[in-house]
C-alpha cells in the first residue's frame, strides 16, 4: 500500500515537472503526451502506449493531428464505438475494434482521460506490465487516472488559449490597423497577408463583388454568379461559411464570406489539398478574420463614397452650368464626351440621335461608331430601347452575342425628350465588368441632368431654322441672308450675288393654281442647293424671288455658274418655266460698304430685265457715281443668255 502511495506522488511531482516545463517552452499537446509516456514507462514498467485525442466524435493518433487528411478521418477510431466501454470505468481491456488494427494489436489496457462535465480530452492505449496492473487494481488506480485527466485538460485549455490568444493578437493588431485605415489596398493586402501567415502551404484568393473599386493594385478576381461554383455562391448569398471538395481542382474550398453590417462584399477563399480537413478552430479563424475585414472593407467604402458623392455632385453641377450656357448641340456634346472620359475612363464614347425614325451619329463620338465595328454596339442598343426607355448595363457583353467582340463592358443611356427617346450615349471598354455600378448610377444621373439641356438646345436650333429658313422652300431666309452677306463683306476676299425672278410666275398660279406654283418655287430651289452645295447659300427673296450667295468666287467664275444656274432650270421644272436673274459681284479691291447698298444695285436691273443682255457699262457708271470709292460689275442675264 505504502508502495503504490510513492508511486503515486512520483507520478505527480512529474506530471508538475511537466506542466511547468510545457508552459516555460510553450510545447504542443504531442510533446506533453511524450512526457507522460516517459513517466509511465519510469514507474510503471510501460513499454509501449499510444494516445488517440478526440476531435469531432473521432478518436485520431495524437501524432496525426498536426496535420488531419480526409485519410486520416476515414482511418480513426469512432468514439460511438467505443463509448459504452468505458460506463462504469474509466479503465478497461481494450476491444477489438482497436485491437484489430495492427498498430494496436500488442495493446491490453485502455484509459479514458475526461475532466468532468467536459468532453473526452482522448484514450491512452498500452501494453500492461505487472506493476501497471498492480497499481490500477490498488485504491490509488482510479485517482491517479482523475488527477492525470486533470492535467491533461488543464493542458489542452491552456494550448487551446495560447492558440486563440495568438490568433486573436493577431486579429487584433489587423482590426486596429483597419480602424486607423481607409486605405482599401492595405485591408485587402492584410487581410491575404494574415491568411497566408496561418496557412503558408495553401492558396488564398479575394473574391470581391463587382462593384469594387477597379484601380486597387492587390490582385483579386472579381465575382461573377455564371462562373462561380455553387458552394461559393451560397457563401456569397446566405452569409455562412462553406466548404466544398473540389474534385476536379484537386483542392478541398473554404470559402468566408467577407461582409460588413449592410453587405456582403466578396468571399475570402481558402484552397486546400483534397485530403485536409479544416479544423473547428481553423474555420472560427478565417470567420472572423472574414468578418473583420468586411467591417473594415464597408467602412472605407462608405468614407471614399461619401467623397465620391460629393465629388458626382460637382460633377452633376459643373456639367449643368455649362451646359446651360446657350452653347451649340455639338460643342454641348464634346464637352459632355470630355466629362464621361474624366469621370469613367471608357475607351469609346457614342452619341446618337433620332432622324426620321434612325439614330444617327454625331460628330462628338469617337471613330468606332462611324466604323462597322461600331455597329454591332449602336445595333444592340437601339434594339433595347425600342422595347424600353430603362438604361442599359451590360458587364461581360461577349456572353449576350455569338460574334467575336472586342469591347465586353457596356453602359448606355437614354436621352430623354418629352418622355421619349430622342437619343441616346454609350459608354465602352474592353474589359469586362469595368464599370461598377455606382459610375453606372453616376452616368444616369450626368446624362438625365444633361438632357434638359441638350433637349433646350435641340428645341433652340429647331426654332432658329424656323426663322431662318423659308417653310415652303426650305431655302433660307432674306434675315439670314442679310447676316450672311454682311459677314461676307467684312471678311471674305470677294463674293458674288445672284438675284433671281421667275418669269411669268402670276400666269403659272392663274392657270395651274397655287399648288402648282408652290410646286415650282419646291422644285427650283431644290436645284439651286443641289447646284451650289456647300460653296454658298440660297435664300428666297420674297415671292416668286430667291438669291444665291457665294463668298470667294472670281468674277468669271461667278459669271459661268450664274448662266449655267438659268440654263438648267427650265429642264427641271414641270411645267417648265424660265427664270431672269440679275448678277452683281465685288472683291477687296471694290468692297461694298453693306449689304443693303449691295442689293440696291441689283434692284433697279431686275425691274428693267434687260433679256439677253449683260449689263455691265450702266452698272459700273450707277455705282461711280453714287459711290465713287468703290467699283462694281452689274450682270444681267435670262433663260435666253448665250
Amino acid at each position: 500500500m505504502t508502495d503504490h502511495l510513492q508511486t503515486l506522488k512520483y507520478i505527480k511531482s512529474d506530471v508538475l515537472s511537466f506542466w511547468v516545463s510545457s508552459n516555460e517552452e510553450q510545447a504542443s499537446f504531442n510533446g506533453y503526451f511524450y512526457s507522460l509516456k516517459q513517466c509511465l514507462k519510469k514507474h510503471l514498467k510501460i513499454d509501449n502506449a499510444a494516445f488517440l485525442s478526440f476531435e469531432g466524435n473521432s478518436l485520431i493518433p495524437i501524432e496525426e493531428m498536426a496535420s488531419l487528411t480526409i485519410e486520416t478521418k476515414l482511418n480513426a477510431v469512432s468514439w460511438l464505438m467505443i463509448e459504452a466501454s468505458f460506463y462504469q470505468q474509466k479503465v478497461v481491456k481494450i476491444p477489438y475494434i482497436i485491437k484489430a488494427r495492427q498498430a494496436y494489436s500488442m495493446m491490453t489496457d485502455m484509459v479514458l482521460f475526461q475532466a468532468e462535465g467536459k468532453h473526452p480530452i482522448g484514450v491512452l492505449l498500452v501494453e500492461a506490465s505487472e506493476s501497471w496492473n498492480d497499481f490500477m487494481t490498488s485504491d490509488y488506480g482510479e485517482e491517479c487516472i482523475e488527477i492525470l485527466s486533470k492535467v491533461l485538460q488543464m493542458m489542452r485549455d491552456n494550448l487551446d488559449v495560447k492558440i486563440n490568444e495568438d490568433q486573436y493578437r493577431k486579429l487584433y493588431n489587423m482590426t486596429d490597423l483597419f480602424h486607423s485605415t481607409m486605405d482599401i489596398d492595405l485591408i485587402l493586402e492584410n487581410v491575404l497577408k494574415n491568411i497566408r501567415d496561418n496557412f503558408p502551404e495553401f492558396n488564398v484568393e479575394l473574391i470581391l463583388s463587382n462593384d469594387q473599386d477597379r484601380h486597387t493594385t492587390i490582385d483579386i478576381k472579381l465575382f461573377d454568379y455564371l462562373s462561380e461554383r455553387p458552394a461559393t455562391i451560397e457563401a456569397f448569398v446566405s452569409g455562412e461559411l462553406t466548404t466544398e471538395l473540389a474534385s476536379d481542382l484537386n483542392c478541398r474550398l473554404l470559402n468566408a464570406p467577407i461582409k460588413g453590417r449592410q453587405a456582403i462584399y466578396g468571399i475570402l477563399q481558402v484552397s486546400a489539398p483534397t485530403t485536409y480537413l479544416f479544423s473547428t478552430t481553423e474555420k472560427d479563424f478565417v470567420r472572423m478574420l472574414a468578418q473583420a475585414s468586411g467591417n473594415a472593407l464597408e467602412n472605407a467604402k462608405l468614407y471614399h463614397q461619401s467623397h465620391r458623392l460629393v465629388s458626382d455632385l460637382q460633377l452633376i453641377n459643373e456639367t449643368s452650368h455649362r451646359l446651360n450656357m446657350r452653347i451649340d448641340i455639338h460643342e454641348m456634346l464634346l464637352f459632355l464626351q470630355k466629362q464621361l472620359l474624366k469621370s469613367f475612363q471608357p475607351m469609346e464614347v457614342c452619341f446618337a440621335f433620332k432622324k426620321n425614325d434612325t439614330f444617327e451619329v454625331t460628330g462628338a463620338s469617337t471613330s468606332l461608331f462611324n466604323a462597322e465595328e461600331g455597329q454591332t454596339y449602336i445595333k444592340h442598343v437601339e434594339q433595347h430601347f425600342a422595347q424600353t426607355n430603362d438604361p442599359l448595363f451590360i458587364a461581360d457583353f461577349s456572353r449576350l452575342t455569338a460574334n467575336q467582340i472586342e469591347y465586353r463592358s457596356i453602359m448606355a443611356i437614354p436621352i430623354l425628350m418629352e418622355e421619349k427617346i430622342n437619343g441616346f450615349s454609350i459608354v465602352l471598354h474592353k474589359e469586362p465588368y469595368f464599370f461598377s455600378f455606382d459610375s453606372f448610377k453616376l452616368m444616369q444621373s450626368l446624362i438625365h441632368h444633361s438632357s434638359l439641356a441638350i433637349a433646350n438646345s435641340i428645341l433652340r436650333t429647331q426654332l432658329q431654322e424656323m426663322v431662318d429658313l423659308d417653310h415652303l422652300t426650305k431655302l433660307y431666309a432674306r434675315s439670314y441672308l442679310d447676316q450672311f452677306v454682311e459677314k461676307s463683306l467684312e471678311y471674305d476676299q470677294s463674293g458674288m450675288f445672284l438675284l433671281i425672278d421667275i418669269d411669268n410666275f402670276k400666269r403659272i398660279n392663274d392657270t395651274y393654281g397655287h399648288q402648282v406654283g408652290d410646286k415650282i418655287l419646291v422644285q427650283i430651289a431644290l436645284q439651286l442647293k443641289e447646284t451650289i452645295g456647300s460653296r454658298g447659300i440660297c435664300a428666297r427673296w420674297g415671292g416668286e424671288e430667291m438669291s444665291v450667295y457665294v463668298p470667294n468666287i472670281k468674277e468669271q467664275e461667278a459669271l459661268e455658274l450664274a448662266s449655267a444656274i438659268v440654263e438648267v432650270i427650265p429642264s427641271t421644272t414641270d411645267p417648265q418655266v424660265t427664270i431672269s436673274a440679275g448678277l452683281i459681284t465685288w472683291d477687296e479691291r471694290d468692297r461694298p460698304a453693306s449689304s443693303l447698298f449691295f442689293y440696291m444695285l441689283i434692284q433697279p436691273y431686275m425691274k428693267r430685265k434687260i433679256v439677253g443682255k449683260i449689263v455691265f457699262a450702266f452698272m459700273t457708271a450707277l455705282i461711280k457715281l453714287m459711290y465713287r470709292q468703290i467699283r462694281r460689275n452689274a450682270y444681267g442675264c435670262t433663260n435666253n443668255l448665250p
